[in-house]
């Protein structure tokens, strides 16, 4: 099974390119979703998150308030940099166990494990393949003023956390752009796909 990393900044695209992935029969594993499994309330990463960022990131029902978490993590890059300390290498390790786990079923030809701060982290290198997802900064913006309703100088400040489209390019094997109509995503998609598709054929 050829095992390909899939990254781009918040508000990117990268799930509506990942669910493209999968239509094609691609198996998807999103770290947003496995750092969501790994928080649930009284799960190990959740226990030492309230541990360091204290109950008062908690709702009622004691799941995180991410809202809260976001604006503390995004205005203090000591303390996102300690968050990513507890959740990256949890959630690489249950990546590596879906990879292992869907490599032994044999169902899929290509896995395509998606996250956004796979370069940053560093563990882009366990891959022998990237596929980078850009779109314009106005673009850009204006997608997470709009997902994350926040008004655009946080917006601003969410987007200057990460590193640029134009850094994580330099990684890249392919690139997708996002910033035009959905037709012209799936172009590209389909383009990366059947490149792929021969790569994991030989």
């Amino acid at each position: 099974m050829l095992v390909v990393g899939l990254t781009g900044g918040m508000c990117t695209g990268k799930s509506t390119v990942a669910s493209m992935f999968a239509e094609l029969g691609c198996l998807i594993i999103d770290a947003d979703q496995v750092a969501r499994n790994l928080v649930e309330p009284e799960a190990p990463a959740w226990k030492r998150i309230v541990r360091v960022f204290g109950k008062e990131i908690l709702n009622k029902d004691k799941t995180l308030e991410r809202k809260k978490l976001a604006a503390i993590i995004y205005g203090d890059a000591g303390k996102r940099k300690l968050l990513n300390s507890i959740l990256h290498p949890l959630i690489l390790r249950e990546e590596e166990r879906l990879v292992k786990d869907a490599s032994n079923k044999g169902n899929h030809k290509i896995a395509i494990v998606s996250a956004a701060l796979m370069i940053e982290a560093g563990s882009h290198k366990r891959f022998p393949k990237i596929i980078v997802i850009t779109c314009n900064k106005e673009t850009q913006i204006e997608r997470i003023m709009k997902r994350e309703k926040v008004p655009r100088k946080e917006a601003l400040q969410r987007w200057s956390s990460q590193l640029s489209s134009k850094e994580k390019k330099k990684y890249a094997n392919y690139v997708v752009n996002t910033s035009g109509p959905f037709t012209r995503t799936r172009k590209q998609v389909v383009q990366v796909y059947e490149k792929l598709r021969r790569l994991a054929e030989k």
